[in-house]
This record gives C-alpha cells, sequence and structure tokens, in this order.
C-alpha cells in the first residue's frame, strides 16, 4: 500500500554553512516542527526521502531545521524549493470543530434546504481568511472560509452546509 504524505512547507533557502535551511510551513500548528523528528522531504511525494531532524527552531513564523544527511550549505542548497511532507499516520489529532485541508476538498456543498450546489475544489489562504473555491453549475464560486457563511461541516458524511450561497453566483 502506498504511504499518504501530506505538504508541511516548502524549503526556501539555505541558512549557514551547516546545512540548515529554512522552510515556509504550511500549517496551523507550526510548533510541530519543534516537536517532529521525521519528515519527508522531495520534488514530490513520489521521490520524498525520509529525513531525521537533528536540530529545529522557529523564528519569525519560518521553521529552520537541520536534516541529518544534509550537513553543508552546498547540500542544503542542492534541496531548495523542495518540499516537505509528513506521513499521514503523523497527522496532528484536531480537535473535533478543524479539519484538514485535504479532508475538505472533494466535500459536497449544500445549501441550506440541501439540496446540492457543488464540490470543494480547492481551499485557498488569502491574508484576511480561507476561501473555499467551489465547483458549481456555472463555474468555480469563491466562498470566504467564515462562519457567517458556513452553517455544517461534516467530513464523515462528505458534506458542507453554506449559507446565503446564491450572494457569490
Amino acid at each position: 500500500m502506498k504511504e499518504e504524505f501530506y505538504l508541511a512547507g516548502k524549503i526556501l533557502k539555505p541558512k549557514g554553512l551547516r546545512g540548515e535551511v529554512k522552510i515556509q510551513p504550511v500549517t496551523d500548528f507550526p510548533d510541530s516542527y519543534l516537536e517532529r523528528k521525521i519528515f519527508y522531504v522531495g520534488k514530490s511525494e513520489e521521490e520524498a526521502v525520509r529525513r531525521t531532524v537533528r536540530q529545529a527552531a522557529l523564528r519569525k513564523g519560518f521553521a529552520y531545521l537541520l536534516f541529518s544527511g544534509i550537513d553543508t550549505r552546498e547540500k542544503a542548497e542542492e534541496i531548495v524549493g523542495f518540499s516537505v511532507f509528513v506521513r499521514s499516520d503523523a497527522l496532528i489529532q484536531l480537535p473535533p470543530d478543524r479539519a484538514y485541508l485535504h479532508e475538505l476538498r472533494g466535500l459536497k456543498v449544500l445549501n441550506e434546504r440541501h439540496e446540492e450546489l457543488g464540490i470543494i475544489e480547492d481551499v485557498l489562504g488569502m491574508p484576511a481568511h480561507d476561501v473555499y473555491e467551489i465547483r458549481a453549475e456555472g463555474g468555480l464560486v469563491y466562498v470566504p472560509a467564515v462562519e457567517e457563511f458556513v452553517e455544517e461541516i461534516s467530513i464523515d458524511e462528505g458534506y458542507m452546509v453554506l449559507k446565503r450561497f446564491e450572494e457569490f453566483l
């Protein structure tokens, strides 16, 4: 069975001469970078290589990691632009009112009368708040991911109920 990986960040650049890399976290839990000992690093999930963390720090919203096997600036430069993944079995358990992005993609979107309106294609990170990209009958529709418009989300049953959807058509 193929392992499932989830994006945790992107390697931006080397820092220093010892192989440390600066990473842009893609998570609501950047502190997890300080706790995790294993990441998978590669251009894609298929090419990802298991890496053990030797040292970790967080500064100004970025993670700085030293991986085993990456011990020079030159080796760190070779992985710039690579993605940092975690295995599905290593995901942090979320509180009941939270969901991972991969759990939202593909959910049916229903109105308040539970009529199907479309499917969530993606969740876009915007400065003020996330935005749901929904494939509806007329094309793509963008709805702010805020309580004002989200009535209910059921990951187990595969749907999301949105209020006032017609305002976005």
